[in-house]
C-alpha cells in the first residue's frame, strides 16, 4: 500500500496544478498574480465614495441609415474625500466617437483630441494640480475607459460623449445596438508586467444578484426614409409612439431603470422589407466624401452544394456557466439539424484546456451527430478561457482537401487576446472559413465580428435560446447559398480616391454592399457594382449627377475615417513602431476621433483640490444578465487537461488495487 501511495504522489508531482478560471488576487503572490476581474466588497467606513457613477442617459437620433448618439454619464461624490472615478464601459464596434464635454456646475469644458500618451500626461498633471479633468481612452474598439479626477465631496459632474455609426440592414432588418456592460475578461498576463493598455481587465464586478448601483435610460428618435413596418426591442421593455408613418420615438419602460446589465437592441423593418440604398454625398471644406449602399440581388439556390466539413469550437469556460452554455447547446443542436449526410463534423471543447470529439472529422450520420451532441451536453461551464490554444489545435486537425472546411466558434468572447486571435486566423485563412456565434446578453462583439471578418465568414449573436433555431437556419442559408461572388466596383467619370474597402469579399447575407471613399471635382458620372449570383451576372448602377451633396451627410467624414481605422486595426501587428500605428494616430487627430492611439481630454482650469490628493475608485460593473459568479470566481476547468486524465488514471489504478487486495483478504 505504501509503495502505491508513494508512486501516486511522485507521479502527481510532475503534473502542474489546474488553474482556476479567475484566480483571486489575494490567493497569489504579487509575482504570480494575473490580470483578473474580482468581486466588489462594499465598505463605507473610510469615508470614500465607492460607487461614483449614478446614471447613464443615452439619446439616439436615427436619420435614414445614420445614428447619432449622445451618452451622458453622471458622477457624484457622497463621501468625505476627493476621488478619481475610473469607469470601464463598452461601445459599439462601429462607433465613430467624435466629441466629449464635461460640465461642473455651470462650467462646460469641451474636450480636445490628443495623442494618447500626451493626453494621459496632461490629465495626470491636471489631477496633481487639483483641477477637475476627464480623460476618455479606447482600450479596445468596443471598450472605453473614462477617468474623472478631483471629484470633490458633494460634487456632481456630467460627462457627455458623442458618436455616430452606420446602420446596415440584414435580410431587410435594421438593428441598433447600444452595449451597456463589459463582461469579465479572462487574461493570463502577469499583473506586475502587463502594459498600461491591459490594466483595465482587473476591474471589480458586483456579485450575481447584487443590486445595481446606477440607473440606465435610453431614448431613440427614429426617422426613416421610407414608411416603417415594425419597431421592437429584443432586449428591453419599451414604449413606442409613432409621430407619422416615417417617425417613431422609442423610450424605456419605467420598469427598465436598472436595465444596464444587458445590451439594448432595437430592431425595425420598413414596409415591404425595403432597404434604404443608393449613393450619399457630402461636400466639405477640404475633402468630399461618398457612401455607396448597393442592395444585392435576392438569394438564388445553387444547383449543387459541395460537401463541407464543420468543426464546432465551443467555449465551456466559467463565464459560459448557466444561461450562455445552455444557449450554446441549443445552438449546436439546431446547427446539427441542418447537416447533410455528405457533410462531416467534429467538436472541440475548450476552457483552460481542450478536448476533441475525434482525431478526424466524422461523417454526419445520425449516430455521429448524437455522439457530438452528447459530447457537449455533459458540460456545465467552468475554468479559464484559453482561446488561442484551442484555435491552434483546431487548425492542426487533419483536413480532407475535397471538402470546404468551416470553423464554427461558439463563445461569449470574454477574452483579452482579440488581436492575436485575428492574426492567427488571418495567417491560416486558406485552411477554413470562420463563422462566429456570440452567446449571451452582453457579448464581446469586437472578438465575434473580428474573427468572422478575418476568416471570411459571418458573425451571429444569440441573446436567448429562442433565437437559436432561426439563427441556425440563417447560418445554413449563408453558408450554402452565397448571395453575390466576384464583386467589383467600377467608377466611370466619377473621380474617387481613398476607397474602402479596396476589395469586396463575397456577400453571404442579404445586406447592402458598402463602399466608402472620397471624391474630387464635380459630382458626375456613374458607379456600378458587378458580381455573380445564382441566376448569372449581376450589375447595379448609380447615376452620380442625380445625387445632391447634403450638409446633413456630414457624418460621412467620421464614418469613412472610422472604417479606415477599423481596416488598419485588423491588419495591425503588435509592434508599437508599426507604420499602421502612425497612420491610425494621424487619422484620429485629423478627423477628431477616439482611437487606440488618440484620446479625448477635458480640463477645468479652476484649482478645486489644493493638495491634489485623490483616492482612485474603480466603478464596479454588474455581471451581464445570465452570467454567473463563476465568470469571476475560481473554478476548475470542465474540459480535463491531459494531466487531469493521467491523475484520474492513477487514482483508478489505486482504487482497483485496493479492491483486489480486499478480495484477496476476504478469500
Amino acid at each position: 500500500m505504501v509503495v502505491w501511495l508513494v508512486a501516486l504522489l511522485s507521479l502527481s508531482s510532475v503534473f502542474p496544478r489546474l488553474s482556476p478560471a479567475w484566480t483571486a488576487p489575494a490567493a497569489e503572490s504579487p509575482a504570480e498574480r494575473t490580470l483578473s476581474p474580482y468581486f466588489f466588497i462594499p465598505s463605507g467606513a473610510d469615508g470614500v465614495e465607492r460607487l461614483p457613477l449614478k446614471s447613464t442617459e443615452v439619446m439616439v437620433d436615427i436619420a435614414g441609415v445614420i445614428a447619432d448618439v449622445k451618452v451622458t454619464q453622471v458622477y457624484t461624490n457622497e463621501g468625505q474625500t476627493p476621488i478619481e472615478a475610473i469607469y470601464v464601459f463598452p461601445g459599439s464596434t462601429r462607433a465613430a466617437v467624435y466629441g466629449m464635454k464635461m460640465t461642473i456646475d455651470e462650467r462646460v469644458q469641451v474636450a480636445k483630441v490628443a495623442e494618447r500618451n500626451a493626453a494621459r500626461a496632461q490629465y495626470t498633471e491636471a489631477k496633481a494640480a487639483g483641477k477637475s479633468a476627464s480623460l476618455l481612452e479606447q482600450q479596445r474598439p468596443n471598450v472605453f475607459q473614462m477617468n474623472v479626477a478631483n471629484i470633490m465631496p458633494g460634487d456632481q459632474i456630467r460627462v457627455e460623449l458623442s458618436y455616430t455609426e452606420l446602420l446596415v440592414p440584414t435580410e431587410g432588418m435594421y438593428e441598433f445596438v447600444y452595449p451597456t456592460v463589459v463582461g469579465p475578461r479572462y487574461s493570463n498576463l502577469p499583473a506586475a508586467t502587463a502594459p498600461p493598455t491591459e490594466q483595465w481587465i482587473a476591474n471589480p464586478f458586483l456579485p450575481e444578484k447584487y443590486p445595481q448601483t446606477s440607473t440606465f435610460a435610453i431614448k431613440v428618435q427614429l426617422v426613416a426614409g421610407l414608411p416603417l413596418h415594425s419597431v421592437a426591442s429584443a432586449s428591453h421593455a419599451v414604449q413606442i409612439a409613432y409621430q407619422s408613418p416615417l417617425q417613431a420615438t422609442v423610450s424605456l419602460a419605467p420598469t427598465e431603470q436598472l436595465g444596464g446589465n444587458r445590451d439594448y437592441i432595437l430592431r425595425y423593418r420598413l414596409q415591404g422589407d425595403a432597404v434604404e440604398s443608393g449613393l450619399l454625398l457630402y461636400e466639405g471644406e477640404d475633402e468630399n466624401f461618398f457612401l455607396l449602399m448597393a442592395q444585392p440581388p435576392q438569394r438564388v439556390p445553387a444547383a449543387q452544394i459541395p460537401p463541407r466539413d464543420y468543426v464546432y469550437i465551443i467555449d465551456v469556460s466559467g463565464s459560459m456557466n448557466g444561461f450562455p452554455l445552455d444557449t450554446a447547446k441549443q445552438v449546436m443542436r439546431d446547427l446539427a439539424s441542418h447537416l447533410r449526410p455528405t457533410d462531416t463534423l467534429n467538436v472541440l471543447l475548450f476552457s483552460g484546456g481542450s478536448a476533441v470529439l475525434s482525431p478526424r472529422s466524422l461523417p454526419a450520420t445520425p449516430e455521429n451527430v448524437q455522439q457530438a451532441l452528447g459530447f457537449i451536453d455533459r458540460e456545465q461551464g467552468a475554468g479559464s478561457t484559453e482561446l488561442l490554444p484551442a484555435l491552434q489545435r483546431a487548425l492542426a486537425l487533419p483536413q480532407d482537401e475535397r471538402r470546404s472546411r468551416s470553423f464554427v466558434i461558439i463563445t461569449d468572447g470574454f477574452v483579452a487576446v482579440e488581436t492575436q486571435a485575428f492574426d492567427l486566423i488571418r495567417k491560416n485563412l486558406h485552411n477554413a472559413n470562420v463563422f462566429t456565434f456570440g452567446i449571451g446578453s452582453s457579448v464581446n462583439r469586437f472578438l465575434i465580428e473580428g474573427l468572422a471578418r478575418a476568416g471570411g465568414g459571418e458573425p451571429f449573436v444569440v441573446t436567448d435560446p429562442y433565437q437559436a433555431p432561426a439563427t441556425a437556419q440563417q447560418f445554413a442559408h449563408y453558408i450554402q447559398i452565397p448571395v453575390l461572388t466576384n464583386v467589383a466596383v467600377e467608377y466611370a467619370g466619377f473621380e474617387v480616391y481613398d476607397v474602402e474597402p479596396v476589395s469586396i469579399p463575397d456577400v453571404l447575407a442579404e445586406r447592402p454592399v458598402l463602399v466608402f471613399g472620397k471624391w474630387r471635382g464635380r459630382p458626375h458620372g456613374a458607379v456600378t457594382i458587378h458580381g455573380t449570383h445564382g441566376a448569372g451576372v449581376y450589375s447595379q448602377t448609380s447615376d452620380v449627377a442625380h445625387v445632391t451633396p447634403l450638409p446633413t451627410n456630414s457624418a460621412l467624414r467620421y464614418l469613412w475615417a472610422r472604417h479606415r481605422i477599423a481596416m488598419l486595426g485588423d491588419y495591425q501587428t503588435l509592434d508599437p513602431q508599426d507604420e499602421l500605428v502612425k497612420e491610425i494616430t494621424t487619422l484620429g487627430l485629423t478627423y477628431n476621433l477616439l482611437t487606440a492611439y488618440t484620446s479625448f481630454l477635458a480640463v477645468d482650469e479652476v484649482v478645486r483640490n489644493v493638495d491634489g490628493q485623490n483616492t482612485s475608485v474603480k466603478q464596479p460593473l454588474p455581471l451581464p444578465q445570465g452570467v454567473t459568479n463563476l465568470a469571476v470566481g475560481g473554478a476548475v476547468p470542465t474540459v480535463p487537461e491531459p494531466e487531469t486524465y493521467a491523475l484520474m488514471g492513477i487514482v483508478g489504478l489505486l482504487l482497483f488495487w485496493m479492491w483486489t487486495q480486499r478480495r484477496e483478504s476476504v478469500s
